[in-house]
C-alpha cells in the first residue's frame, strides 16, 4: 500500500469526534493528513463541538476541544493531494461561504479523487456544485440541501456509510467504522490481519 496524502478542511465548531477520530485513524495506517482551515496557520486551533444523539428531536451540541491545525489553507491546491475529507459539525455551513473552499471541493471532484463527508460536510458538497445526479448520505436535516443541490439523498442508519463513484458519505459519527472503510477502499488502502 503507498500512503495517501489527504487534504481535511475544518473550521471552529467542527464536530469533534468528526475531526479527531478521522484525523488520527488515517495517519495511524499510514497517511499523511493535512487539517486546514481559511485564515488560519500551522499550529493555530480551532473549537470543536461535540453532538450527541440522546432522544431529543435533533443533536445535542456540548462544547468539545481545541484541535491544533497541521498545515497552511492558503498553500493549499488539490494538485498535491490524493484525497479530500470534509467532517462536520457547524463548520460547512460557514466553510461554503469561501470560494476558495468551493473551489477545492470542485477540483478534488473533477479530477476524480476520492472525497469523504461525514454530517454536515455535504453542505460543502452541495455549495459547490458536486451532487448533481449522484447519491449522497448525510445528517438528515442536510437532505433538502442534497436535494436542491440535484443529488439523491440517501437515508440510512446513522452507523452506515454510502459510498458511490468518488464520494464515501455517511450521517454521522457513529458510521466512522463503516464510512472510514469505504473511504478507505476508495484509497486503495487494503488492510491485512
Amino acid at each position: 500500500m503507498a500512503a495517501k496524502k489527504i487534504l481535511m478542511l475544518v473550521g471552529d465548531y467542527v464536530e469533534d469526534y468528526e475531526v479527531m477520530v478521522p484525523f488520527q485513524a488515517l495517519q495511524m495506517i499510514g497517511h499523511t493528513v493535512h487539517a486546514v482551515c481559511p485564515d488560519k496557520t500551522a499550529g493555530q486551533t480551532v473549537r470543536t463541538a461535540i453532538h450527541d444523539f440522546e432522544g431529543d428531536q435533533t443533536y445535542s451540541e456540548k462544547p468539545g476541544h481545541l484541535f491544533a491545525l497541521n498545515h497552511d489553507f492558503v498553500s493549499v491546491e488539490a494538485a498535491d493531494y490524493d484525497a479530500l475529507l470534509v467532517p462536520g459539525g457547524r463548520a460547512p455551513e460557514y466553510l461554503r461561504l469561501n470560494e476558495k473552499v468551493l473551489q477545492l471541493v470542485r477540483d478534488f471532484d473533477q479530477a476524480g479523487k476520492p472525497i469523504a463527508a461525514v454530517c454536515h460536510g455535504a453542505q460543502l458538497l452541495a455549495a459547490a456544485g458536486i451532487l448533481e445526479g449522484r447519491e449522497c448520505s448525510a445528517y438528515p436535516a442536510c437532505a433538502p440541501e442534497v436535494r436542491l443541490a440535484g443529488g439523491t439523498f440517501i437515508e440510512c442508519a446513522v452507523t452506515e456509510g454510502h459510498v458511490q463513484g468518488n464520494l464515501a458519505t455517511a450521517p454521522a459519527w457513529p458510521a466512522h467504522p463503516n464510512w472510514l472503510a469505504g473511504f478507505l477502499t476508495l484509497l486503495g488502502t487494503a488492510i491485512t490481519l
